[in-house]
């Protein structure tokens, strides 16, 4: 028995719906047999007529049949939406609603994060208190900066794979380096080349040289670090009230290294900087008492992450103390959020460590009442949510480009738009052609027989008989019935449709032909797809097309297509992977902001559709993929080429976070899911 049998077993004897009218309505009706009383389909555009051997009918009418279950049979983005939109009446009414998965769609519990049972100070308190003070000190690093990495021994390891490329190999390089430190440090705070020298002495490493270690571990680490800009406007506002501002920080770092920090992170206002190497002891060893002797004021006030530094040792130096928290403070207040699990290799922890940088930068997380963690901008959100996985599919397609020695790469529109800039930028010796298509250019183009009209009306089309003859086929016909030949639907069109394909099919050729294409293996990519597109590409092009997806869909459909596809995610990963559920968001935020091709002119010209997008739309994601693209170019700069691995299951994470996560970009929430080839659009908060 099949696990869906199984599951329906607990409804055996009572009435249920369908929702949906697609293949996998089909399916579902064929799996379940006759053991079930099916009353009928639903949908969210159609309300009447038949299908599959079963009556289309309204809401109202299965609701008034006494139904107890309406089956979902729609692909997991779909159902989220589904749920929204008659989820409330099924709770009202004690329908149960559930996806062929066996999910319960009523279930409306959701994980939020916020920082609520925790005390923190907003800004204001801050600004307010310090301004009572005489002098203010400041710690700087986890304070005023942070760097894009987990743990700071991320930075030791950095500097370890950079030693290797240059042929220097040290055994076990971080915890030697670690614990370098540390011996020195327990009496004393030790200059970053005496740590190197330490070292060198005490593993006989000869091959290092502790003046130019300190260098190169000093620009690695300079390279990661990043402001936290409201603890830094917080710094310059009290500068600017006239309040004497100082640095007090615990650093092997030297004065001269320090100010170039702070003038890499745009600090500027400060009266003056105390770092331990320089005066040989740290916070908790006397720094703070260094610091009042040289600044001779009444009050003192330190503002800081860590408690034994930053708060208790200031307290025991009769220096008033603020704690602000630190990035991962706030990480390990939220639980960690589901990431703790992925800090094994050191790519995930810079992942994490540049999530830790965007999401918690801010000290003042405690701003509004409910001390939601949240996003405010479509720049952050694509920075967020979206670019790890995205980063990981282009580093993983440029494999595939090598391991199969294309000669041509076609992105096809729209999706191809942002994946081809990232390609570009990561890789350029293969040709790559932004190729404009889409699914109606191609099924114009493509229509060679009634077997194809069938495979297209099969794919549902929420709307009549001659809006989809208009939309897929690009004919407009009067509205009146026609049967010719015993045919019925599209196909009573079929000379039509077929004469239009010639002519389309003449058009496209022409824009194929001046794209100049070399005769070899082309790749083709598609974001998420079962193959359509490509299959009536492959008729158009003499070159064999390699398909490079990011996820194909219903591969078993296309047995027998002759199609050679490799994808991202596989069929088997599917089931597992919240992907399925959620690459309609994924693929709403990497379009273009042209809008979709229906077809050529006699030139060889796109002719494209009207565009139903507004122009907030567009800039909202062309916003986000400029954070996509910044996230793309930061992580190639800090990971390692040896470092990358690829991480589905946290790129996952991530992009599950934005159902938890505030979002407060209104511009992204008005955004509509469009799918114009069946005729469907869904509000985006619906897919949240």
């Amino acid at each position: 028995m099949s696990d869906l049998r199984k599951f329906l077993e607990e409804y055996r004897g009572c009435k249920i719906a369908i929702y949906g009218l697609g293949a996998e309505t089909e399916r579902v009706l064929k799996e379940i047999g006759d053991c079930f009383q099916v009353v009928g389909l639903l949908d969210s555009y159609q309300s009447s007529g038949s299908l599959y051997g079963k009556s289309i009918i309204s809401l109202e009418r299965a609701v008034a049949e006494s139904i107890s279950l309406i089956l979902v049979a729609a692909r997991p983005g779909s159902c989220r939406a589904i749920a929204k939109r008659i989820g409330g009446i099924c709770r009202e009414k004690q329908v149960a609603l559930f996806d062929t998965r066996g999910n319960d769609l009523s279930d409306v519990r959701r994980v939020v994060y916020d920082f609520k049972k925790v005390e923190g100070y907003t800004k204001s308190q801050v600004m307010q208190r310090a301004l009572t003070y005489d002098a203010v000190s400041f710690d700087l690093f986890d304070t005023l900066i942070m760097r894009q990495v987990l743990f700071v021994s991320d930075v030791f390891e950095l500097v370890d794979d950079r030693l290797r490329q240059h042929g220097i190999i040290i055994e076990d390089f971080p915890a030697r380096r670690m614990a370098s430190e540390k011996e020195l440090s327990r009496d004393r705070a030790p200059r970053l080349s005496e740590i190197y020298a330490h070292m060198k002495q005490v593993y006989r490493l000869p091959e290092i040289e502790p003046e130019q270690m300190a260098v190169l571990e000093w620009e690695i680490d300079c390279g990661l670090v990043v402001p936290r800009r409201e603890a830094c406007r917080l710094l310059s506002d009290l500068e600017a009230r006239g309040k004497k501002v100082y640095i007090v920080t615990d650093s092997y770092y030297n004065k001269k290294q320090i100010a170039r920090i702070l003038k890499k992170c745009g600090i500027t206002h400060y009266t003056d900087v105390f770092v331990s190497c320089e005066y040989g002891v740290g916070k908790t060893q006397g720094l703070f008492h260094e610091f009042k002797e040289t600044v001779d004021v009444w009050s003192y006030l330190h503002i800081g992450d860590d408690v034994a530094a930053d708060v208790e040792s200031a307290e025991k130096n009769g220096v008033s103390a603020c704690r602000l928290y630190s990035g991962i403070d706030f990480l390990e207040q939220a639980g960690y959020m589901g990431l703790w699990d992925y800090t094994e290799h050191l790519s995930d922890r810079i992942r994490i460590g540049m999530f830790v940088a965007n999401v918690f930068n801010s000290p003042f997380q405690f701003e509004t009442k409910e001390c939601r963690i949240g996003v405010r901008t479509a720049y952050d959100i694509g920075y967020v949510f979206f670019a790890p996985m995205i980063c990981d599919f282009v580093l993983w397609f440029r494999e595939q480009a090598e391991n199969y020695r294309l000669e041509n790469i076609l992105f096809c529109a729209r999706d191809g738009y942002l994946v081809k800039q990232l390609y570009d930028e990561l890789c350029n010796q293969i040709s790559s052609v932004y190729f404009l298509t889409s699914r109606m250019a191609a099924i114009r183009a493509g229509m060679e027989n009634e077997e194809d009209i069938r495979y297209v009306g099969d794919m549902k089309f929420s709307g009549s008989l001659f809006k989809q003859l208009e939309e897929r086929f690009g004919i407009r016909v009067g509205e009146e019935k026609r049967e010719e030949s015993g045919q019925v639907g599209l196909l009573s069109y079929k000379s039509e449709i077929l004469e239009r394909a010639a002519v389309s099919r003449r058009n496209y050729l022409t824009y194929i032909d001046r794209l100049d294409l070399k005769k070899g293996e082309t790749g083709f990519f598609d974001f998420v797809a079962k193959g359509t597109t490509q299959m009536y590409m492959g008729r158009l092009m003499e070159q064999h097309l390699k398909g490079i997806y990011f996820l194909r869909l219903d591969k078993e459909q296309m047995r027998g297509k002759d199609l050679d596809i490799v994808s991202f995610y596989d069929t088997e990963e599917m089931n597992n992977s919240v992907i399925f559920r959620d690459y309609y968001i994924l693929e709403t935020m990497l379009t273009a902001p042209m809008p979709s091709v229906r077809e050529f002119d006699e030139e060889g010209n796109p002719v494209y559709a009207e565009e139903t997008r507004r122009e907030s739309d567009i800039r909202c994601f062309q916003e986000a993929q400029e954070g996509i693209r910044g996230y793309f170019r930061e992580y190639l700069k800090v990971c390692p080429i040896s470092a990358r691995k690829t991480d589905k299951k946290l790129d996952e994470i991530f992009l599950t976070l934005i159902h938890g996560i505030e979002i407060a970009d209104n511009d992204f929430l008005n955004l509509k899911v469009e799918d114009p080839f069946f005729n469907r659009m869904t509000d985006m908060t619906d897919m949240l």
